[in-house]
Parts: C-alpha cells; structure tokens; sequence
C-alpha cells in the first residue's frame, strides 16, 4: 500500500481498515441510482458553455423520471388506500427518511399541515421524522444513517402506536437507518407498512443482506420507482427523490378524497407531468449566471421566503454535502465559516417563530441522545435562526461580504424569482399544492446544479466534490479517485484509495473536494515513484464515462 505521511498515518490508517472490514456492505457502483446518466456525461461543459441547452437536457431527463412515476398509478393506488384506512380508523400515518428522502419525509407533513384547516380531524395524523432529527433539515449528521438500530429507536421516539402506518423512503434501497425503521414498525403495529426505493430489486436482493431483508419482509409492500440513473451521478437529491416524493405525496393527499381513484391519481401526475414539460425554463440561465458570479467575487446569497420555506431550504442545504461547502453556519458557534447561501423567512420575527412557518409545527430536535446533543439536540436548533434578523445579522457577522437578496414568492397562480435586477413570473396555474412545490423544487434543483457547475464543483457528470460523511459516500469518493486516475492510467487498489482518502478527509477543510485531494496526492507519489515529475491538473472527462466509476 501507499503509506501516507506521518502524522496522519495511524488515525487514517485505523480509520480506513474499520472501512475495508465492512466495505462489501456499502460498495454500491453497480446500482443504478450510483451509475453516470448518459445523456448528462458534458452536464459540466455545458454549464458554462450552453446553458439554455443543459437546462432543457435537465428538464428532459426529470420529465422521463415523471413518467416512470405514471407507470406506477396502481401501486400509488393502493398507498393511498392504506393511508385513508388508516386515517378513517383514528390512527396516524408516519414517513421516515434519510437525507433527501427525510427531507421529503418533512416535507409531506409540512405540506399536509398547510393544506388542512388546524380544526381538521386528520390535521395531526401525519407525522414524519429523519435520520438526525430535524436539525438534518438543515446539515447532515455524519454517520447517523449507516446504522438501522438509530431508525428503530427513532420510530419508538416518534409515537409509532399499533395500529399507525409508516412509509420509508429510501433512494438506493439500501440506507440502513431507513431499514432499520421499516422493519421495526410491524413489531409495533399490525399493518402492510410500505418501502419505496429506486432500484431494481434483483440488483439489490443478492448484493445486500439488509435489501434483501427488507424487500423479502412479508409486512412490507413495496413500491419499485427505478427511473434510471440521475442526471448528476449518484445525486438522489434530484429524480430519485422527485419521484419519491412525488408518488406518496399522491397517495396521500389523494386520500382526503372521497373515494380515492386511480383515473384521479393518474389525473393529477399526468398534470405535473404536462406542466413541467411544456414549461419554458430558459429563463434560468440569467439566474443562474448571476449567482455564480456573485460566489466567484467571494459573496453570498440570502434565499428569502414566506411562501416555499420547506422546498427552499431543501435544495440550499442539500448543496454543502453535494459540493462539499460550507453548512448553514449556527449562532452558537464562535469561530463561524459563512455559508455560500442561507434562508430568511422574512415574515418571521424570532427563530421559533421561523421555524414554524417552515415546517408549520415547532421543530423538533434529538432527544434522549447523548452522544448527538451537540449537534442536534434542543439548544442546537435555536441557533439556526431564519428570522428576518438574519440579513442583518449576516451583514454584521462578515461586513466583507455583500449579502445578495433572492425571493421566491407565491403570486397570483405563479412562483415569482426576484433577483435584484433580474424579475420572472412562472405559472403554477392548475397545480395543486404538492405538485406546487415538486415544480419549485425540480427547477431549483437545475439551478444550484448548473450553478455549481459554473463553480467546477463536478466534472462531467460526476460529483468529484462530494462529502464523504457516511459509508455510502466514502465508497462513491473512493470509486471516484479511481476514476479520475485511471484517465491517467494509473491503476491502484480500492484499499490504496481508501486509506488516502481517509488521510485527506484528517485534514480537509469542510469546503475542500476530498475526491480531487485525493487523486492529487495518490497521482503524485506515483509519478514520484516513477521518477516522473508530476504537472498539470485534474483531467477533464472524456466523450464516453469507463466502466471503472461503478466498480
């Protein structure tokens, strides 16, 4: 093996072997959701070249995930059956989710609460939790995913009773929290729980005893939204979690009908579908262009919301662990590192109060975990503070850095972008509320893509800037370095790459690519090693994406 410099030797070293004794369970190249999108292999060309192209490549690629989602109205069906049985019986339904899909999970019981009058007998009966509890909205708590006990616990902690249902969501059909989770709940309550998950059963059944455990579980149904791999590799935040949300967001909601009905579901996503597709979105390049301009000369930009708190604040904080930026910055701490975004609730004068007009009830944090307390517990939550303070607070905190207003608003039957000098109007007309925001959160979703594009937080398709906070992730970063260095035909074994970047990840500043570290350094000592001296930088993807990135 390559021996990593001293220092950082021992820890890494530790750390790495702890991996590699349970890497088999988290080598996940070969799974869909992890491969390289064919139509996307020049997203990062693109994005600096041709932006009213790459949008509508983006938008080309959501709308063959949307259809998928039709495909799939008879099983919608039947969830939306399960949960007004549910409901009609007095019980309680629950979503549960890591990541992406927590914060689906969140953002179905936001939305349920915004769309019931408070008085309504149902308004209480949805209720969701995540990996991390809801300070996971806001920045990911590193390694609470990898462990299915932590989701048990959670679905106790949450109120799950006999006779509730829960629906996991999990983009790979993999995530161990979210297993956890699922087969605990039929040892509490007698129902045919749902897992919905974006991969092929047959990929995951022999590759992963606990995929296999759950999707062989006789309590479980299940609900198969495979639509490929994603537009941005191995980013579920994009299609995988769109048509997660998407599909039990339906069944839900249609369940406040009458008489749920398969032409009504199939109706309603057909509806998204059109919408979405005949939508001019060109209009994104001005946006997009702007703001990285505005993080090229060191600036910042303060997302304002009183209309779509949930769906904004998504998609800005799903962009730390992507790209490898710097999280939300939190009051309580004293030595703070400004994010690239952050949220105001203009409407909100106190942090209770704002985060309640994100989540319309009071966050809730970790409790009864001792080791997470300071991350995620009680005080934690308070020092996220969205209130309209926060602009001057900013100021205040980095009077260096200008601090550059974008609103998204609800108007008349449209969402409205204004920033600053740039204005736009987009219809929503005909949408319901969820379809709403699945519509806001597919065009936010191309604009921070492209806009970290423009910033070379990826090359081609590939995320080479990811954060590896959990096992997923570190496996993704390792198949990546060896990538990236087989284009420069050196070939060494995943041990060697992990153990590097074990070594970097020791050193590595919160905003700083791991992945492009790593290859750096592993790229140099060999050419060292070959007494050839090493130039130049990362190289630049070429026409067709190698096999080597899914092994």
């Amino acid at each position: 093996m390559i021996i990593p410099e001293q220092g950082a030797q021992l820890p890494a070293a530790a750390k790495a072997k702890e991996f590699l004794a349970i890497a088999s369970q988290f080598k996940l190249g070969d799974l869909i959701t992890e491969m390289p999108h064919p139509k996307t292999e020049h997203l990062s060309y693109l994005a600096k070249s041709d932006l009213p192209k790459a949008i509508r490549l983006l938008q080309e690629v959501d709308c063959d995930a949307l259809r998928v989602v039709i495909g799939k109205t008879p099983e919608i069906l039947q969830l939306a059956t399960c949960i007004q049985n549910t409901l009609k019986s007095g019980h309680r339904v629950f979503f549960v989710g890591c990541g992406a899909t927590g914060r689906l999970s969140l953002s179905l019981e936001t939305l349920w609460r915004e769309s019931l009058d408070p008085k309504h007998p149902w308004a209480d009966r949805v209720r969701s939790f995540m990996a991390g509890g809801d300070v996971a909205l806001i920045r990911s708590i590193e390694n609470f995913e990898d462990h299915p006990s932590y989701g048990a616990k959670m679905l106790v902690q949450s109120g799950f009773e006999q006779g509730d249902l829960l629906i996991a969501s999990t983009e790979g059909g993999e995530t161990p929290y979210v297993i956890g989770a699922a087969l605990h709940a039929p040892s509490i309550s007698i129902q045919n729980h749902w897992f919905l998950f974006c991969n092929p059963p047959e990929v995951l059944i022999p590759k992963l005893e606990r995929s296999k455990e759950a999707l062989l579980c006789p309590n479980l149904q299940k609900m198969n939204l495979t639509v490929g791999p994603m537009a941005l590799s191995g980013s579920t935040r994009m299609q995988a979690s769109t048509v997660l949300m998407l599909a039990a967001g339906t069944a839900l909601f249609e369940a406040l009908q009458p008489q749920v009905s398969f032409d009504s579901i199939e109706e309603k996503l057909e509806s998204i579908l059109n919408h979405y597709g005949s939508s001019h979105l060109d209009f994104l390049s001005n946006f997009v262009q702007h703001e990285s301009a505005i993080y090229k000369k060191k600036n910042n930009v303060i997302y304002q919301t009183n209309d779509y708190g949930i769906t904004v604040v998504t998609d800005t904080t799903e962009r730390s662990p992507t790209f490898s930026f710097d999280v939300f910055e939190n009051r309580l701490d004293t030595h703070l590192s400004p994010s690239l975004s952050y949220i105001c609730i203009p409407g909100a004068t106190t942090c209770n109060e704002a985060w309640n007009k994100i989540l319309h009830r009071p966050a809730r944090p970790l409790e009864g975990w001792a080791d997470y307390k300071n991350v995620a517990g009680p005080n934690r939550i308070n020092g996220y503070d969205f209130s309209t303070s926060v602009v001057e607070w900013r100021t205040n905190s980095y009077p260096e850095v200008l601090q550059h207003i974008f609103d998204i608003s609800r108007g008349a039957e449209t969402i409205d972008f204004s920033f600053e000098q740039l204005k736009h109007k987009v219809s929503v007309r005909g949408l319901s509320l969820l379809n709403e925001h699945i519509f806001l959160k597919m065009l936010l979703n191309i604009h921070s893509t492209l806009v970290m594009g423009r910033l070379d937080r990826y090359q081609g398709n590939v995320m080479t800037c990811v954060r590896p906070s959990n096992f997923k992730l570190i496996d993704r970063s390792i198949r990546y370095v060896q990538y990236l260095l087989q284009q420069d035909r050196i070939v060494l074994s995943y041990e060697d790459i992990c153990l590097q970047c074990f070594v970097e990840l020791e050193t590595a500043k919160p905003n700083e690519p791991v992945v492009l570290k790593a290859y750096e350094a592993l790229k140099s000592k060999k050419l060292e090693q070959l007494n050839i001296s090493s130039a130049g930088n990362a190289p630049r993807m070429p026409p067709k994406m190698m096999s080597s990135i899914n092994q």
